[in-house]
């Protein structure tokens, strides 16, 4: 399993604009071959952080994920909505197998 975690920091007048924008990332992403999880996370002591928790069967998977028309769309539209910019950490899954 690879999976990245992208650390989001969303200017506070965007943040509904923000989520409204991910949704389509998320469910669209959810449906592409060699995805595990698309959780998007909001902080619950301060709504203008969120975590994108995105888990793919292969870093080849994740890749592809990168080109979607749905993800340039969504990269497109919240860019000039960020507080600082987006920072993905990647891991190897462990657990489950």
């Amino acid at each position: 399993m690879y999976v990245t975690v992208v650390y989001v920091h969303v200017k506070p007048d965007h943040v509904e604009e923000f989520k409204s924008a991910t949704k389509p990332n998320h469910t669209h992403s959810i449906k592409e071959e060699g995805n595990l999880r698309f959780d998007i996370l909001q902080d619950a002591e301060d709504p203008t952080r969120f975590i994108l928790y995105e888990a793919y069967e292969s870093r080849e998977a994740a890749a592809r994920h990168k080109s979607t028309p749905h993800y340039l769309t969504w990269r497109e539209t919240i860019a000039e909505w960020m507080a600082e910019p987006r920072k993905g950490v990647v891991y190897e899954g462990i657990f489950p197998q």
